[in-house]
């Protein structure tokens, strides 16, 4: 049955990572930027993101209420099979159904051992320790699909509106790319919406905050932001406004936002 999306409005979308490495500051995370610019590139928004540690416990609390949502998420890290990967196992707990071998999982991973047999590292010989704990790897949340990983073969896994993905970049945000496409193309460029910003200098917050408030009175689907800079790197103290929505009314909105700018004193070029 194809489900019309027309009026629907857009799930939220929201990322999630796991990793005591990026808490602890060992690593930096590169999924955040990313994913932001993978939904904007399909006129998608992000909506929050969270880190979380490695603990099981921890995972499975966020894991709870995340999938008590309808909302689109990613989850990148601890999928692996090493004794710090715990998403999989917590996954499975948040949902209280048990741990299995994807088949399909474990005909890909079985096809890279060979592949990298066949280049003189490791074996093609499933039975081997080694290959038995690269297995793993595909075990999954009983009722998961897997997510194709062109990097290496090794597949994340999709369930109740979740992908789960490995942390490395190079792998996760290919995977990122084809379940946007794959998955949610009904969602893309679904609402019309702009942003629109300008800089203001000499003039207070303060002083513009009634106009901003009046602004979102009178154009009720329009959201605005103010962003104020107190000149880092010798540049000119400004404020950044900007308005974002609907295209039609996100223009008028701008066009009111500068003259009321102009009215109360403020400037659009900096100081000479």
């Amino acid at each position: 049955m194809v489900v019309d999306t027309r009026n629907a409005p857009v799930p939220h979308v929201r990322l999630i990572a796991i990793g005591d490495e990026i808490l602890s500051g060992r690593r930096q995370d590169k999924h955040f930027s990313k994913l932001i610019e993978l939904l904007q590139a399909r006129g998608m928004k992000l909506r929050a993101a969270e880190f979380v540690s490695d603990d099981e416990d921890d995972i499975v609390e966020c894991l709870i209420r995340s999938f008590a949502t309808t909302d689109i998420v990613f989850c990148c890290g601890g999928i692996g099979a090493t004794p710090d990967d715990r998403t999989r196992q917590a996954a499975a707990r948040a949902l209280g159904v048990p741990l299995q071998l994807h088949p399909e999982a474990e005909r890909l991973i079985g096809e890279r051992c060979a592949e990298m047999a066949a280049k003189g590292q490791g074996s093609a010989d499933m039975t081997t320790s080694e290959n038995r704990q690269r297995l793993q790897m595909g075990v999954f949340p009983q009722g998961a699909e897997i997510i194709p990983n062109a990097y290496n073969r090794i597949p994340g896994f999709f369930i109740r509106n979740h992908s789960f993905m490995p942390g490395f970049p190079v792998m996760a945000h290919e995977m990122m790319a084809w379940t946007l496409d794959t998955r949610y193309p009904q969602w893309h460029h679904h609402d019309a919406w702009v942003e629109h910003s300008f800089l203001v200098f000499g003039l207070p917050e303060s002083r513009i905050t009634p106009a901003l408030e009046l602004l979102e009175q009178r154009w009720p689907g329009i959201h605005i932001f103010s962003l104020p800079s107190v000149g880092e790197a010798g540049g000119h103290p400004h404020i950044e406004l900007g308005v974002k929505g609907a295209p039609d009314a996100a223009a008028e909105a701008l066009e009111w936002l500068r003259a009321q700018v102009l009215q109360v004193g403020g400037r659009l070029n900096p100081p000479a």
